[in-house]
C-alpha cells in the first residue's frame, strides 16, 4: 500500500475541530440555542492548558467540562477557547487549546466527536468508556469496552420539566465520530 504522504487523517481531524471552533463561537455571540449543550473532554496537562493547581490535582490526565447552565465569559480563538466555570462553589477560568480537546459531545442531538492526540496509536477514552484516565464520566454510565471509536456510548436523557433527572432510568443511544472512521484499514 502506497505511504499517504498528503495526510488526510490529519486533514480530516482538523476539518472536525474546525467544526467544534464554529460552534463554539455561535455560541459565544448568541447563546446556546434551544436544549443544546456540550461535554468537552480534554487533556490537562497538553500544552497550552490553563487551569489552577487545584483542578489539576484532581484531574492529572483529563477532565470533562459541561457547558450548559452555569458558564460564563466564553471566549474563542483559533487555537482554544476561554471559559468561566464554578467547581465545588469555586470560579475557575479555563484556557483550553483545540489541541487538547479529546472529546466533544452534544447529547441533546445525539452527536459527538472523538480526537486523537499527536503521537497518540490510540484516542483517548471518552465519557462512558473504560479508562485508567481521570475522565469525569456522565452519571449512571457503564464502562464500555474499546472498539472501532463508533460503537453507541450511553447518554442521559432530558427530564420531563419539572422532574429531576435520574440518569439511572432511561438512556438515549449515540454514535461517536472517531478518525478511525475515516482512516483506510490495511
Amino acid at each position: 500500500m502506497a505511504t499517504d504522504l498528503i495526510r488526510y487523517d490529519l486533514l480530516v481531524q482538523d476539518a472536525l475541530r474546525a467544526v467544534m471552533r464554529k460552534v463554539l463561537s455561535d455560541v459565544a455571540r448568541e447563546g446556546l440555542p434551544g436544549d443544546h449543550h456540550f461535554f468537552i473532554t480534554f487533556r490537562t496537562r497538553a500544552t497550552g492548558v490553563r487551569l489552577s493547581n487545584r483542578m489539576r490535582e484532581q484531574y492529572p490526565k483529563e477532565m470533562t467540562i459541561v457547558l450548559q447552565h452555569q458558564f460564563w465569559d466564553l471566549t474563542v480563538g483559533d487555537h482554544a477557547f476561554e471559559v468561566g466555570l464554578s467547581f465545588q462553589g469555586k470560579s475557575e477560568t479555563l484556557l483550553i487549546p483545540f489541541e487538547a480537546v479529546t472529546g466533544f459531545f452534544d447529547p441533546s442531538v445525539e452527536f459527538g466527536l472523538k480526537f486523537e492526540l499527536a503521537g497518540e496509536a490510540e484516542p483517548p477514552a471518552l465519557p462512558g468508556e473504560a479508562s485508567g484516565s481521570s475522565v469525569r464520566p456522565l452519571a449512571g454510565d457503564k464502562a464500555k469496552p474499546r472498539g472501532s471509536g463508533t460503537e453507541p456510548i450511553e447518554i442521559p436523557s432530558k427530564p420531563e420539566p419539572g422532574k429531576p433527572a435520574n440518569p439511572q432510568k432511561s438512556t438515549e443511544q449515540a454514535k461517536v465520530v472517531s478518525l478511525e472512521t475515516f482512516r483506510k484499514k490495511p
